[in-house]
């Protein structure tokens, strides 16, 4: 990696990190840069201002968890798992949406850039409707997200309960089978 591409992915590495800590209001420049060894002019020359690097930071972690977390209309539970297996590694990610969930867009859709990747979901549901392997009275759009909050139940989002790597394996395995079969009945 060349020197150019190694300093900006240190200040996306630093930028995750601190927003996911403070926010975007809270997040601080300079320690971003002072964080990521780098200065506040290459930090401004490659992301413009403090916004438009949030923007950026969230952008890639979203869609590294689309990515990540393969969707199969056939087998929510399957997904809602990897959902949930995704924020016990990815904590930052559940962090950094719910601070743009506060600070941003108080309403409406969250991540608007990924409209090819949502479609093909819904899309996929609905087929899975058509053929009765999901309740065909729910719109795909519910499904999905009812789907995605029961896999953020154990997530930093939760106001119960946070997992954490660390947890006991039994306590994981209880989680992982209670979801996967309230998905199931949920939308069966």
């Amino acid at each position: 990696m060349n020197d150019g591409k190694a300093t900006r992915r240190r200040l996306l590495d630093a930028a995750i990190e601190e927003f996911a800590t403070y926010g975007i209001a809270g997040a601080r420049v300079d320690r971003i840069s002072a964080n990521a060894k780098a200065n506040k002019a290459q930090l401004y020359a490659y992301f413009g201002d403090k916004d438009r690097l949030f923007d950026t930071v969230f952008q890639e972690q979203a869609d590294e968890l689309v990515n990540i977390v393969p969707f199969t209309a056939d087998d929510l539970p399957g997904y809602a798992l990897g959902l949930y297996d995704a924020c016990l590694t990815r904590p930052h990610l559940v962090r950094l949406a719910t601070w743009a969930r506060l600070e941003r867009i108080p309403a409406g859709v969250l991540v608007t850039s990924m409209p090819e990747q949502t479609e093909e979901k819904l899309g996929a549901i609905a087929a899975v409707q058509r053929s009765g392997g999901i309740n065909p009275e729910l719109e795909p759009g519910d499904v999905l997200a009812m789907v995605s909050m029961l896999a953020l139940t154990w997530s930093p989002a939760s106001l119960f309960f946070t997992a954490t790597p660390g947890d006991p394996d039994a306590d994981h395995e209880r989680r992982r089978q209670a979801l996967a079969e309230t998905v199931r009945r949920a939308f069966g």
